[in-house]
């Protein structure tokens, strides 16, 4: 059974690198705290984790790490 599961993930390819997910992580992790901050001066407080994530994978693709590019509305 187990060597049906590593055929499937064979053929898949990573959308989010994994030091992406560190940034996501830090990122969080402040957002918990309550020192995560948004906007160009860092005036506004983040008020969702949603939001957070989103810092989070910004600041990602700002260091080159590879992660998918915004959707558009």
């Amino acid at each position: 059974m187990a060597k049906k599961a590593k055929k499937a993930k064979k053929g898949r390819k990573r959308k989010y690198s994994r030091s992406s997910q560190s940034d996501v992580k830090s990122e969080v992790r402040r957002y918990k705290k309550g020192t995560a901050k948004s906007g160009r001066g860092g005036k506004r407080k983040v008020k969702s984790r949603k939001q957070a994530i989103a810092i989070g994978l910004s600041k990602a693709r700002k260091k080159g790490k590879k992660v998918p590019k915004k959707r558009s509305s």
